[in-house]
C-alpha cells in the first residue's frame, strides 16, 4: 500500500494543471476590467518607463570636487581705517575655496589692542560686581574677554561696576553696524569649477567648457545659454536667491548654491548638463539677536620695542555653501524584467478586484458564484454514496404481476408473436408510404 501511494505521488510530478476560466455575460464588469487593464497599461508605459525611467540602472554614489575662486577690489574710506584697498587676499576666507567659502561684506575693526589690565565690558552677567568678593582671582568671565585679578572697579560713586580682568585691552566695543562697508561686493565675480564622476559607469565631466581659447572664462558670464561658464556675479547669486544684496551685507547671511547632475546615458555625453539653484539658506524672516551670519579675526603685528599687539575685526558677511548632488541611468535588462513582471501583477490584481465585483456586489452575483465556484466530493464520499445506492437495491422486491393476472409461461411464443404482427404493420403502411413519395 505504501509502495502504491509513492508511485501515485511521483507520478502525480509529471501531471500538469490548468485553470478553469468562467466567462461571464456582463457589459458591467466587462467594461470595468479593460478600463483597469488600460489604466495600468497606461502607468506603466508614461509613469514607469517614460517619466521615471525604470528600465535604466541608477547610480547615485557621485563623486565631486569644487573648486572656488572670487575675483574683485573694494575703495573705502572710513574714519576708523581711512583710505583703503580691498582685494581678495583681505575679504575672502579661505582664499582658496572649496564646498563652503566666505566673502565679507562689513567689518567692525577694534583696533591697537594689547594684552594688559582693564575693565570688563558692561552688559556681561558674570563680569558684573558690587565688592571685590565677587570677582574670584583666576577665573574666567563666562562669554566675557579675559581672566578675573579679584577687583572690582566702580565708576564714580556707583555700588556696581565690573571686574578687572587680563585680557587684549581694550575689549571690543558691543555696536552693531549701520551700513555695509563693501558696498561694491555686489559686482565680485565667483569662479565655481565641478568635476563628477558617476563610478558604476565609468562616467567624468565636468561643468566647464573644454576649450583651448584662453581668453575665455576672462570674457563670459553665465546664463541660461551659456551652461559651461561658471563665472557668477555675486550680486546674481544673491538675487537669485531671493534675497536683497543690501540687507544681506549688512549683517550677512548663508547662501546656497546647488549644482544637479541629472544624466541620460543612453543618450549621447553632451546631453549631460548641470542645472543650478540658488536659496537662502539661513532664517531671514527671524529677527533675533543671531540671526545674519559673522565671526571674529585678528591681524598680529609688533611695535618698535617688539610688543605684540593686533588689530581685533568681527565680520560680516555671506557664507557660500556648494552643494552637488545627481544621478545617473543607463538601460538595464533586470530592472526591465522586475518592472514589467510588477506591471503583470497588477493586472491580477485587476482581474481579482473584478471578480469580487463579479461574485459579491452586482445584483447576479448568487449565480455567477455557483458558476465559479463547483462543488466536488471527495473519493470516500463519492465511494459511500455508492454503497447506499446498492443497498437500496437490493431491499428493492422483484417485479411480480398483479393479483389476478397469469404471468405468460412461454415468453418465447410471444415474442415471435410479437414479431409477425411489426411485419404485418410494416405491410400494410409501405404502399402509403410509396405513394407518399411517388
Amino acid at each position: 500500500m505504501g509502495q502504491a501511494a509513492w508511485k501515485g505521488f511521483a507520478l502525480s510530478l509529471f501531471d500538469y494543471k490548468t485553470a478553469k476560466f468562467v466567462v461571464a455575460k456582463s457589459k458591467k464588469v466587462g467594461l470595468l476590467y479593460r478600463v483597469l487593464q488600460l489604466t495600468i497599461l497606461l502607468y506603466l508605459l508614461i509613469w514607469v518607463f517614460l517619466i521615471k525611467k525604470s528600465y535604466q540602472d541608477i547610480d547615485t554614489s557621485l563623486q565631486s570636487a569644487v573648486v572656488t575662486k572670487v575675483k574683485g577690489v573694494a575703495y573705502t574710506n572710513t574714519t576708523m581705517l581711512g583710505e583703503r584697498l580691498w582685494d581678495v587676499a583681505d575679504f575672502v576666507i579661505p582664499s582658496q575655496g572649496e564646498n563652503v567659502f566666505f566673502v565679507v561684506t562689513n567689518l567692525i575693526v577694534t583696533p591697537n589692542q594689547r594684552q594688559g589690565i582693564c575693565a570688563e565690558r558692561e552688559g556681561i552677567p558674570d563680569g558684573e560686581c558690587f565688592e571685590d568678593s565677587d570677582c574670584h582671582a583666576g577665573e574666567s568671565v563666562v562669554a566675557g574677554h579675559g581672566l578675573k585679578t579679584g577687583r572690582c572697579l566702580r565708576v564714580g560713586n556707583s555700588t556696581q561696576g565690573t571686574c578687572e580682568i587680563f585680557a587684549w585691552c581694550p575689549v571690543e566695543t558691543m555696536s552693531s553696524p549701520t551700513d555695509p562697508l563693501l558696498k561694491d561686493a555686489e559686482g565680485f565675480t565667483i569662479f565655481i569649477k565641478n568635476f563628477i564622476r558617476f563610478p558604476k559607469f565609468n562616467f567624468s565631466k565636468a561643468n566647464v567648457l573644454e576649450t583651448s581659447n584662453k581668453n575665455f572664462l576672462k570674457t563670459c558670464h553665465f546664463s541660461s545659454k551659456n551652461l559651461y561658464c561658471p563665472i557668477f556675479r555675486l550680486g546674481s547669486i544673491v538675487r537669485w536667491a531671493g534675497a536683497d544684496f543690501q540687507d544681506i551685507a549688512l549683517k550677512g547671511g548663508v547662501i546656497g548654491i546647488h549644482i544637479e547632475w541629472d544624466c541620460d546615458l543612453d543618450k549621447a555625453a553632451s546631453k549631460c548638463n548641470p542645472r543650478y539653484y540658488f536659496n537662502r539658506l539661513d532664517n531671514k524672516h527671524t529677527k533675533s539677536i543671531s540671526s545674519g551670519y559673522n565671526f571674529r579675526f585678528a591681524r598680529y603685528y609688533r611695535d618698535s620695542n617688539g610688543v605684540e599687539f593686533r588689530d581685533l575685526m568681527k565680520a560680516y558677511g555671506i557664507r557660500f555653501d556648494v552643494i552637488v548632488n545627481g544621478k545617473a541611468g543607463k538601460f538595464s535588462i533586470i530592472p526591465t524584467v522586475i518592472n514589467i513582471g510588477s506591471g503583470l501583477a497588477l493586472m491580477g490584481a485587476g482581474a481579482f478586484f473584478c471578480d469580487l465585483v463579479l461574485i459579491y456586489l452586482i445584483r447576479k452575483s448568487e449565480f455567477y458564484r455557483e458558476k465559479k465556484f463547483e462543488k466536488v466530493r471527495g473519493q470516500e464520499e463519492e465511494a459511500n454514496v455508492e454503497l447506499e445506492a446498492n443497498e437500496i437495491e437490493q431491499e428493492l422486491p422483484e417485479d411480480k404481476p398483479p393479483e389476478g393476472v397469469q404471468q405468460n409461461e412461454h415468453p418465447q411464443e410471444l415474442a415471435q408473436s410479437g414479431r409477425k404482427q411489426n411485419s404485418n404493420c410494416q405491410e400494410l403502411f409501405e404502399p402509403v408510404r410509396a405513394t407518399l413519395l411517388v
